[in-house]
């Protein structure tokens, strides 16, 4: 007898109230039995959702369906050979791909991100990554996250020699800023291992408009650059007490969460409020409640509950661990003296909506109140940090804060410098892929070659399929 399609194989997870005092990773991986039984739920779509949804496109129909037959190195491969990433993904992604698993109209959509940790878990996943024949030329690639990371894989498996540059001692970008529940052992490590024999030269600590300019890397002898530096600028409140002691920008404090638990805080927080209502709010949010002891967090946020940009499983999650949510209070401004004493927040609504339809956030006169805490991290977001940049570059900043090219390929305004980036690791690793086939057109163009598409990432005579069978058009953009 098969599983219910309809409903999903439970996934182990510690309770709410005795993970708040760890970093211990909380949500398990399936076992290989349990792993067989959820991916026997695929329906096999002829028209796979899940693949339109993902910003890489990865053939997840894919390996779900051969989880559930039990093939778990084929699952692998097929894993890999879409996605270079996979172990920091499927503990961290978003999973785009469940949002839109046709199973969640009728039942509870398939567990894909758990079934790719289960085909990289017991599938054989130690594969190593093999390049074309050698093109003797050399790309710059500027910033060490998911899009520099894809853009470099993309690139060495055509036959390019690429060197990324990384002002932080360490890759990976604000995937480092990400809580130890989540990641908690070296996937970039094992992720990474699989580069090994590509063309690809990593340099840590060099600084852009420090150390180099992308315009000097071309006088170096490399035919394009790829800036691909994201939003690390935070986005300050502008209100009065920012500057007090005991306020964090969120991205700072994760960092040093990771680095170091006791040094996060300074003098550690026992009543905490987080300013926002995303993602890195959510991981700020969890993280000082591990590190307060169990003290008091809340989280305020100027929109309602639904109108929150976090993930659900994050705020659910978060209320299940004791965290408070405050919704329509914005901040007016934070108390104190020689450190933070309080904060003022005062209610919101919502205006009507304009002709495209948002609605703005007004403040209500005469209704403010005071929340006591020693502790005040601020998670509204972050900007592109382009001042060490050149102007000559002619960059445009995303909505979401991340440097980009004006033209059609995201080049920029100096031939040669293509610059982009994504609003999540995943949709970063897109923009990675779409970078590196725009600068292997461009290159191929200057150097009188063809462009190619991706060839096998493990040395296959023929590149495989980009798209599985009944793929359509994507309905993301970046």
């Amino acid at each position: 007898m098969g599983p219910n399609r309809y409903v999903r194989t439970p996934i182990p997870e510690d309770p709410g109230e005795e993970r708040a005092d760890h970093f211990e990773e909380i949500l398990h991986p399936y076992t290989r039995e349990e792993a067989i039984l959820e991916g026997q739920r695929c329906l096999e779509c002829a028209m796979p959702y899940c693949v339109q949804a993902c910003p890489i496109t990865q053939d997840c129909r894919g390996y779900n369906i051969l989880v559930g037959q039990g093939k778990f190195d084929e699952a692998a491969r097929l894993t890999l050979r879409d996605n270079p990433l996979a172990m920091i993904l499927c503990k961290t992604c978003y999973h785009y791909c469940e949002e839109d698993c046709i199973m969640g109209g009728r039942g509870v959509p398939i567990a894909i991100r758990h079934l790719k940790r289960a085909s990289l878990e017991f599938g054989k996943s130690d594969l190593l990554y093999v390049p074309s024949k050698p093109k003797n030329q050399r790309i710059a690639v500027i910033g060490g996250g998911p899009a520099g990371l894809m853009a470099t894989w993309e690139l060495c498996l055509r036959g390019y020699s690429v060197t990324v540059f990384e002002k932080e001692p360490f890759l990976g970008g604000q995937m480092d800023t990400i809580p130890r529940y989540h990641l908690d052992g070296d996937e970039m490590g094992l992720d990474l291992a699989r580069f090994k024999n590509l063309d690809c030269t990593f340099v840590v600590g060099k600084k852009a408009g420090k150390d180099f300019t992308p315009e000097s890397l071309l006088k170096e002898g490399y035919l394009a650059v790829f800036i691909s530096v994201g939003a690390s600028d935070p986005r300050a409140l502008g209100i009065p007490g920012e500057e007090l002691p005991g306020v964090f920008h969120a991205l700072e404090f994760l960092l040093a969460a990771n680095l170091g638990e006791e040094s996060a805080f300074g003098r550690k927080g026992r009543q905490v409020v987080v300013i926002g209502g995303g993602d890195v709010a959510m991981d700020a949010a969890r993280s000082s409640l591990r590190l307060a002891n169990k003290g008091d967090v809340t989280v305020v946020y100027r929109r309602a509950r639904e109108d929150m940009p976090a993930g659900e499983e994050e705020v659910t999650e978060g209320e299940a661990e004791g965290i408070q949510f405050l919704y329509s209070r914005a901040p007016v401004r934070i108390l104190g003296k020689e450190h933070v004493e309080g904060i003022v927040v005062q209610q919101t609504r919502l205006s009507e909506p304009d002709a495209q339809g948002k609605r703005k956030v007004i403040e209500v006169p005469n209704t403010e109140e005071t929340l006591s805490c020693d502790t005040v991290i601020v998670a509204v977001g972050e900007k592109a940090a382009l001042k060490d940049l050149p102007p000559e570059l002619g960059l445009k900043v995303s909505a979401q804060g991340w440097p980009e090219g004006k033209k059609e390929d995201w080049m920029t305004d100096v031939d040669g410098v293509f610059a982009t980036g994504g609003k999540s690791i995943v949709y970063a690793m897109g923009a990675g892929t779409k970078a590196a086939e725009a600068i292997d057109a461009y290159v191929s163009k200057k150097t009188g070659g063809q462009p190619m598409p991706r060839p096998d990432p493990f040395g296959g005579p023929t590149p495989p399929p980009r798209f599985p069978k009944g793929y359509g058009l994507p309905t993301w953009h970046l």
